[in-house]
């Protein structure tokens, strides 16, 4: 059966936007990217990405690691994978996906930076929402996720809204870009930048308490190479701006940063 290699860019490109933009190695979950691999058919993409980023958000220190690639869509709807989670696309349009998914969070380890010291483990968790997009045409799309149920107390919810560009340069050649945001509830950030009376104690961080609002805005960057009908190489960056009381939290060291890396992708 033949492939074509416009699809396999479009793969390629969703797989790198999607890991250039995650935090701490966790998949970045922050849209469902439903490209099928072979339009109206079964099909999926797996590859192996090295990528380098913060080690949790507002970390100044990074790490370098390997991030396992593999995603797969079914005719009727059904998705699963390490970009995109496990979920059902319940649109038939083109222009238009739509859906409930569950994805995971994975946490975060207190010895994972020295700055965490005495703040506790965040427990991994899976989390349950859904997702719309919309293709204003066949290079722009409008993307929206709402996540709910990470956090030792399963109640942080995140809200992205997201916007992706991409285009052909040359035959084998596609470039995108990507912009978004993320707003979290209370008890997300909390968890994930508030410091209680106790953890204080133990940390010796100020006691603070932050409130829902936006946590931050992102830019992402990537160049995709067809080296034949199935298999593509993508480097890709990310700018990553902390705001609000995300940016002012004591265990925040470094609100803006840059991550990148590079991801082989073969579509099957």
């Amino acid at each position: 059966m033949k492939l074509h290699v416009r699809p396999l860019l479009k793969v390629a490109l969703a797989t790198a936007l999607a890991l250039a933009g995650q935090a701490a190695f966790a998949q970045a979950f922050d849209a469902a990217r439903i490209y099928g691999a072979i339009p109206e058919r079964d099909g999926g993409a797996v590859g192996l990405g090295v990528f380098t980023g913060q080690k949790y958000l507002g970390s100044r220190e990074t790490r370098t690691m390997p991030v396992p690639v593999i995603d797969y869509q079914w005719s009727n709807g059904f998705f699963a994978g390490t970009g995109n989670g496990l979920g059902l696309n319940f649109s038939k349009q083109p222009n238009i996906s739509y859906g409930l998914r569950i994805t995971a969070d994975f946490g975060r380890d207190e010895d994972l930076d020295a700055n965490l010291n005495g703040m506790g483990d965040i427990k991994a968790r899976p989390e349950f929402g859904g997702f719309l997009n919309y293709n204003l045409d066949r290079s722009f799309v409008l993307t929206s996720s709402l996540r709910y149920g990470a956090g030792n107390d399963r109640k942080d919810m995140q809200l992205d809204l997201g916007a992706v560009y991409s285009t052909m340069l040359a035959p084998q050649w596609r470039i995108g870009v990507g912009a978004a945001v993320t707003l979290v509830n209370a008890d997300y950030t909390q968890t994930n930048f508030g410091v209680s009376a106790a953890q204080s104690a133990r940390s010796g961080h100020a006691v603070y308490s932050p409130g829902a609002g936006l946590r931050d805005v992102r830019a992402n960057l990537s160049l995709t190479y067809a080296i034949n009908q199935r298999t593509a190489i993508t480097t890709a960056l990310s700018a990553r701006a902390l705001q609000g009381d995300a940016k002012d939290s004591p265990i925040t060291r470094k609100a803006n940063s840059l991550g990148g890396g590079v991801v082989g992708t073969y579509l099957f």
